[in-house]
């Protein structure tokens, strides 16, 4: 299937496997790009020297192309530009909006810029500062995500910019990617899916939780770090939820402390990037210090395999999916099943019977 995306990326499918914290590592997005899709690396968990490490590693396993997933307030964002321009990685995506000199730098080095937005005024911003694509997650989408649904927001920015629009936040089959291609996408972008393949790194007893999941136990909290975070409705979170400001305060400082020593960055460092997260917008320091939460109590679920000590962002697609194909046999059912959709709205006509 040919879109807007296929053509600007060079894959075989409009698929994107998003890139997620603590999981989507080099195994994961090689699997996706095998299999025709666009794989997408999780840096912001790693350090400068482990993101080089997992580019090559990446690149030892596929020639397809892929892509690597930046912050582009990290103080270090520059760094890791460098490598991406250096190893010839194909893609560029950001969960914030990346700067116009930056996406200036990127598009002048031949690498694609694909930013993630959930609002129609935000990929009018990125579109006119020179993004190539941009990735629209509505509310149903895990991790950060805001308010309006995808129905909703999809057509909004679709009819807005001129640049191909990513679908994202509730997709998992061949019907959606129908459905979002109809709404005038150029694909869609999946992460709870991807998470719950045979190709994930996540420890089984961590995908039984999800698999065993209802479309209600996916709630959305503010209590990780101070954002609104859909995730899987636990024990744990359910206490976060009922913990005071000084309990959750305690908590973010030792987060951030492991943090520091697992990232190897300095406190100094550090309080740079709070800085810079907080220009611009309504936080306060306590959320800024609760962000410290996110990335190491995701680690204690998605890589130590501890689900009831850690939290689970999640999609509410996880109260949809039973099964854990690997990147090829998924990626295979989605477009098989979107082919029998199309050739089934074929086949109703114009009277819809």
């Amino acid at each position: 299937m040919e879109t807007a995306l296929t053509r600007l990326v060079g894959v075989r499918h409009p698929i994107v496997q998003t890139g997620m914290g603590w999981v989507a590592g080099p195994r994961l997005v090689s699997a996706t790009a095998d299999a025709g899709a666009l794989g997408i690396l999780a840096s912001a968990t790693m350090t400068v020297d482990q993101l080089r490490s997992a580019v090559r590693e990446v690149k030892s396993r596929t020639d397809e192309p892929f892509g690597v997933n930046l912050r582009a307030d990290a103080a270090d964002a520059r760094d890791r530009v460098r490598i991406i321009v250096e190893e010839g990685v194909r893609v560029a995506s950001f969960a914030l909006a990346p700067s116009k000199e930056l996406i200036a730098e990127l598009k002048d080095a031949g690498v694609v810029v694909i930013p993630s937005i959930g609002a129609r005024r935000h990929a009018e911003k990125v579109a006119a500062w020179g993004a190539d694509a941009v990735v629209v997650q509505g509310g149903e989408g895990g991790g950060h995500t805001g308010e309006v649904a995808s129905t909703v927001l999809l057509p909004q920015v679709v009819d807005a910019v001129d640049i191909p629009v990513i679908a994202a936040g509730g997709f998992y089959d061949g019907r959606g990617l129908v459905a979002a291609l109809a709404y005038g996408a150029a694909g869609v972008a999946m992460g709870t899916r991807f998470l719950l393949t045979s190709d994930s790194t996540v420890p089984d007893a961590v995908k039984a939780r999800y698999l065993a999941a209802s479309v209600k136990d996916v709630t959305v909290t503010t209590r990780v770090d101070g954002l609104p975070h859909r995730m899987l409705r636990t024990d744990l979170v359910a206490a976060l939820e009922k913990s005071g400001r000084l309990s959750s305060l305690t908590r973010a400082v030792r987060h951030a402390a492991a943090f520091r020593k697992l990232s190897g960055m300095g406190w100094r460092e550090m309080a740079r990037d709070g800085l810079t997260m907080r220009h611009g917008k309504d936080l306060t320091w306590s959320q800024i210090l609760l962000a410290a939460n996110t990335p190491m109590m995701l680690k204690t679920a998605m890589v130590d395999g501890r689900p009831e000590a850690g939290v689970m962002a999640s999609g509410q697609v996880a109260g949809l999916i039973e099964d854990l194909p690997s990147c090829k046999e998924l990626i295979a059912r989605i477009m098989e099943e979107a082919a029998e959709v199309t050739g089934h709205l074929g086949r109703l006509g114009p009277s819809g019977v």
